[in-house]
């Protein structure tokens, strides 16, 4: 699908070209992508012009919720499969998303592009081919473009979230020429299997939490990670910080014990286990 070009609003965006217009401004300046650029726009009774384009003020913008242009009016990035899939904008400009309310990606402390960025730094990139197991939003994958990846194979299960991606400036576009990065709708699940052995360098691992997707923590998941990645190779398994105390388990401990069985060495790392691959 292709990526969007038209303007995101939000509520902090929608209330700030409405100030203008009540002050009689006759243009604003303000950021239509999300916090990558800022923009300005002209402001008239009507609504306001951008690229040459008129565009309307929206009779009820929400909080919490991204406004993208179907081409006739704004409607909520968000969509109602199998589940209600929603962008979610943060104060960090680079939005999360959310499945059925849950928060896939941290947000509280830090950016999760920037969070991206230095569980990326802990794979390093340069050069290697990387296993994306769980593509999201695809800010890891962004992050081992920009780190000089060989190639990112990365894989995700949901179309809705994709389609997210063709709404997020953030995201990367998986449709480049050069094919650095390619993108497959697929369950990692299954699709481990179709993966050659020792076919890659490094691997980022951020599925669900345990409750969605326990078979992403298992230790057959774990077996065919170590089978796919070479001798030494590296990976980052995210795992989040469950309270031990009200979960009554010790999810990164679990991991970093099946990491073990399957060959790897591991270390615990911020809200993750850091896995290598023994060389014997």
């Amino acid at each position: 699908m292709p990526k969007n070009t038209g303007p995101l609003l939000t509520l902090p965006v929608h209330e700030a070209l409405l100030v203008a217009q009540a002050a009689g401004s006759t243009n604003s300046t303000c950021s239509l992508d999300l916090g990558r650029s800022q923009t300005t726009v002209e402001i008239n009774s009507a609504g306001w012009v951008w690229n040459g384009r008129h565009f309307p003020f929206l009779p009820v913008c929400k909080d919490r919720t991204i406004y993208y242009w179907d081409g006739e009016s704004f409607q909520p990035a968000a969509r109602f499969t199998n589940a209600l899939i929603k962008l979610v904008p943060t104060e960090w400009g680079a939005p999360t998303f959310e499945i059925d309310g849950i928060k896939m990606l941290p947000t509280a402390q830090v950016s999760p592009y920037a969070d991206a960025e230095r569980k990326v730094g802990l794979i390093q990139p340069r050069g290697k081919v990387v296993l994306d197991t769980c593509g999201g939003l695809g800010y890891f994958a962004a992050w081992c473009l920009q780190g000089e990846a060989l190639q990112v194979q990365s894989f995700e299960k949901n179309l809705d979230v994709i389609w997210l991606r063709s709404l997020n400036p953030w995201s990367p576009d998986h449709r480049s020429s050069d094919s650095t990065l390619r993108l497959q709708q697929g369950d990692i699940a299954e699709q481990i299997t179709t993966l050659a052995s020792d076919s890659v360098d490094a691997i980022l691992h951020d599925p669900p939490r345990f409750g969605i997707a326990g078979e992403l923590y298992s230790q057959v998941f774990y077996d065919q990670l170590a089978r796919v990645i070479k001798r030494n190779g590296r990976m980052f398994h995210y795992t989040g910080t469950p309270n031990k105390l009200t979960s009554r388990r010790d999810v990164p401990q679990e991991v970093a014990t099946r990491l073990q069985r399957a060959g790897f060495a591991t270390e615990l790392n911020g809200d993750g286990v850091v896995a290598m691959k023994k060389s014997r």
